[in-house]
């Protein structure tokens, strides 16, 4: 049994967040460009009380997108 092709990490949220929201992660880092002058939480935050996004997904959503941006 291959396991090479499992998810791990925040991106294992990604088909779960896509189904209980209704848009691409794509979507959602969309919003998290906006919000690169905001520290991790920050933008959290923002993803919860504005888009009413539960605290795990929104924190997956932001880790991975700040760990594809950092230089």
């Amino acid at each position: 049994m291959a396991t090479d092709n499992i998810v791990k990490g925040p991106a294992s949220y990604f088909p779960s967040i896509e189904k209980t929201y209704g848009k691409p992660v794509t979507h959602w880092f969309k919003v998290l460009d906006s919000l690169k002058d905001k520290k991790h939480m920050e933008q959290v935050a923002f993803l919860k009380e504005q888009h009413k996004i539960r605290h795990g997904h929104a924190n997956a959503l932001v880790a991975f997108h700040r760990s594809q941006h950092e230089a």
